[in-house]
């Protein structure tokens, strides 16, 4: 209301506006602030814990619960208890004393953030719940997934197809998504009759084996930079 538009370039642009405006609002309080940190007192030796905690059990779609939303945690957790760590910007993951993930924390209530990558374990071992998972859609990490998955349907039927699709996105996960992604865009636009995890296994090996084992660089001859400075005198 204040800036007539709440479309803010970064976070921090929009930390600088909230600087502005608090230092002019208190302005006038100035006087008082003086007189009341006069008699404040030392502020505790310990730091003031600026995280909420939660404890939550991971439940058996390796999911949590934490402050109406929903996040996914690595599948190795399942059925333990967690402490979720509020913090400002994140939602940290503790267990044993250990930090074991790590998300940017959701704004507002009743959304999700689920890594394929934390699931995928739980998924593999049961494939024929990919077809009615309510969070399918974060299982497309681009569009050329998505289209394999469509395509593997479609030849294979939805139990063998979501079955070789799920080993398709293990690799993505225990490889490199951006390579097993560039193997869907090859094969896809190829035409391939029949996309297997098998066949971009076999491209990901063949990718590894190009090694340029020979580099020859041709010598620079420095008798050249020489002929450079003579000709510039002689433009002088």
């Amino acid at each position: 209301m204040l800036r007539g538009s709440v479309d803010f370039a970064s976070v921090d642009e929009y930390r600088r506006f909230l600087r502005a405006m608090f230092e002019r609002l208190n302005s006038g309080r100035r006087q008082r602030l003086i007189e009341e940190m006069a008699v404040m007192k030392e502020l505790p030796e310990r730091r003031m814990e600026s995280a909420r905690r939660e404890q939550v059990k991971v439940d058996s779609g390796s999911l949590i619960y934490v402050d109406r939303n929903v996040y996914s945690v690595p599948s190795r957790l399942i059925g333990e208890q967690v402490e979720a760590r509020l913090q400002m910007e994140q939602v940290e993951i503790w267990y044993g004393q250990k930090k074991v993930a790590q998300m940017p924390r959701l704004r507002g209530r009743h959304k999700h953030r689920v890594d394929y990558r934390h699931i995928i374990d739980w998924l593999v071992r049961k494939p024929g719940a990919l077809e009615h998972y309510r969070y399918r859609d974060e299982l497309f990490p681009t569009s050329r997934f998505r289209m394999t998955f469509d395509l593997l349907e479609e030849q294979l039927g939805k139990h063998q197809g979501s079955r070789q699709y799920l080993k398709i996105l293990e690799l993505a996960a225990r490889n490199s998504e951006v390579r097993v992604d560039a193997a869907l865009r090859m094969l896809l636009e190829s035409g391939e009759e029949q996309i297997s995890v098998e066949r971009i296994d076999a491209m990901l090996e063949a990718d590894h084996a190009v090694v340029v084992r020979d580099v020859q660089v041709t010598a620079v001859d420095l008798r050249v930079f020489d002929q450079l400075f003579t000709e510039t005198e002689v433009l002088q």
